[in-house]
């Protein structure tokens, strides 16, 4: 699987994010050490969040495959013999 990568602007806000729950709910964490923790989450744990959004949207397509099929039945005409 391909590393999850993200941009400059994406990774600051992920680290303001990660600094602001510290400061709120555990003790106050540096910019670097907010940085280490979203590269630890993004190798260790993006993975089950990509794969689950991945079955969720194979559910999703199924779904609507279903949906297209039943609406392609609805516009059959009845052949004559």
């Amino acid at each position: 699987m391909k590393k999850i990568e993200f941009s400059k602007e994406e990774k600051a806000e992920i680290v303001s994010r990660i600094r602001a729950y510290f400061d709120r709910e555990l003790d106050p964490i540096g910019a670097l050490p907010a940085e280490f923790l979203l590269d630890f989450f993004s190798e260790e744990v993006g993975p089950y969040f990509y794969n689950r959004g991945l079955r969720d949207a194979h559910a999703a397509l199924l779904r609507r495959l279903e949906d297209v099929g039943e609406d392609i039945h609805l516009l059959e005409r009845e052949e004559k013999s």
